[in-house]
């Protein structure tokens, strides 16, 4: 997808304060922060969001789902929020999946 903001960072043709970075997933920070800490998770693999998942993307997902506590640790978040949105209804504004991870101090429940 060309004209994804997302691809575009997971290929570094536009910069962004990179976190975490594997063959399979790049974690950056957030430019409209709604915490002390907010960082975006994404795969390198343009995927629009939940409802575009087959059986393929298992792997994937596991790698993504284990490397969310890691990445929050190496930010010394030793509790954090993660939230994804999915599709427009869903709050989704850029369509490509992507996880939150909030944190850095008490974040209020819901």
């Amino acid at each position: 997808m060309t004209d994804c903001i997302f691809c575009k960072i997971a290929n570094q043709e536009i910069p962004a304060d990179l976190l975490y970075q594997d063959e399979h997933i790049v974690a950056f920070a957030d430019i409209a922060p709604k915490a002390e800490k907010h960082l975006l998770v994404i795969p390198r693999r343009h995927i629009e969001n939940l409802n575009d998942l087959t059986a393929d993307d298992e792997a994937l997902m596991g790698h993504l789902m284990l490397r969310l506590p890691e990445i929050a640790a190496a930010q010394k978040l030793t509790g954090f929020r993660t939230i994804t949105n999915t599709g427009k209804e869903g709050g989704q504004e850029v369509f490509h999946m992507h996880f939150h991870i909030l944190g850095g101090s008490e974040l209020p429940g819901f």
